[in-house]
């Protein structure tokens, strides 16, 4: 099933905006996101900005604007992710709970996740703000481990099951829909999102898929045997992995944001119980975005 839905929020309804970016952008991107931000309450839009990315902005005309903290974001009708992708998966761990869409505006390298750059705003946000845009549900992930809680157990890239202090293989245990399906031995594996699928998991071979569908990847890292490859597994199913290693513990990866675990326990991982909600232009499309941001088929010889 094709998640991917048109919403008709338009200016006229669209009241309150919140901003979130990161600390690491260079020095003239402040000034261009704070003429966004007045460009923004001249439309007659509330801004709020995450307290930490309102600190980087630090200059008198940001003197005004609210500020919050992620753990309580306030209630808004979009969320504005200024970055790369890094910012976008922050943004959508933070806010996916409350149904809030996300339109991010590239300051990164590439900005996969991103409707547009920085440089094109003014045409990214009036059609926004004319409602010419639709959003993508796109598929998020949860996990638990039975020795240890995870503090941010969301992700909507991937799941990565990694070595820590160790050139030794891990062995994984691994279970789908509670029927033995292998045990994966190698540097780890990874369970991915279709979103994420163009990211640590097409690094590993895997295949890339349409970030509207309803699937899963699994996908091995350094497997060592032959008879192992990137599997396709429908998105309801439950995967529960059990870990093994020479070092007392592995590690986690949730979308990039690393927890350790002891070895011998378990996780389980499964699809979130909501969506990321993707503001996408209605000019974008999957098939322009792998030509233009993955160079899709380029011949460079």
């Amino acid at each position: 099933m094709l998640r991917l839905y048109k919403i008709c929020t338009t200016f006229a309804s669209m009241k309150r905006i919140v901003i979130f970016g990161n600390n690491f952008q260079q020095d003239d991107d402040a000034t261009k996101v704070l003429s966004l931000i007045e460009y923004l309450r001249r439309q007659g839009l509330e801004v709020a900005v995450e307290q930490d990315y309102l600190r980087y902005l630090n200059n008198d005309a940001a003197s005004g604007l609210a500020s919050f903290d992620v753990s309580a974001v306030p209630e808004a009708d979009m969320a504005l992710s200024l970055g790369g992708d890094g910012t976008f998966l922050t943004t959508a761990m933070w806010v996916s709970r409350q149904g809030m869409p996300i339109l991010g505006l590239n300051l990164g390298h590439l900005g996969y996740l991103t409707a547009g750059r920085l440089d094109e705003t003014s045409n990214v946000l009036d059609d926004v703000l004319s409602g010419n845009y639709r959003i993508e549900e796109r598929t998020m992930l949860q996990v638990e481990c039975d020795a240890v809680e995870i503090p941010h157990p969301w992700a909507l890239n991937e799941i990565a099951i990694l070595r820590h202090d160790t050139s030794s293989m891990l062995d994984m245990e691994t279970r789908l829909r509670s029927h033995e399906l292998t045990t994966y031995r190698g540097d780890g594996l990874i369970i991915s999102t279709p979103t994420g699928s163009t990211a640590y998991n097409m690094s590993v071979g895997g295949p890339i898929l349409e970030p509207t569908t309803s699937c899963l990847v699994l996908s091995p890292i350094s497997p060592h045997s032959l008879t192992m490859r990137p599997l396709v597994v429908r998105d309801d199913s439950e995967i529960a992995v059990r870990t093994y290693s020479r070092a007392s513990q592995y590690e986690v990866s949730i979308d990039g944001e690393v927890t350790l675990c002891p070895t011998g326990s378990m996780l389980i991982i499964k699809r979130a119980p909501y969506c990321a909600r993707v503001v996408q232009r209605l000019g974008n499309n999957f098939a322009s975005t792998l030509r233009q941001k993955l160079l899709w088929g380029t011949d460079q010889r």
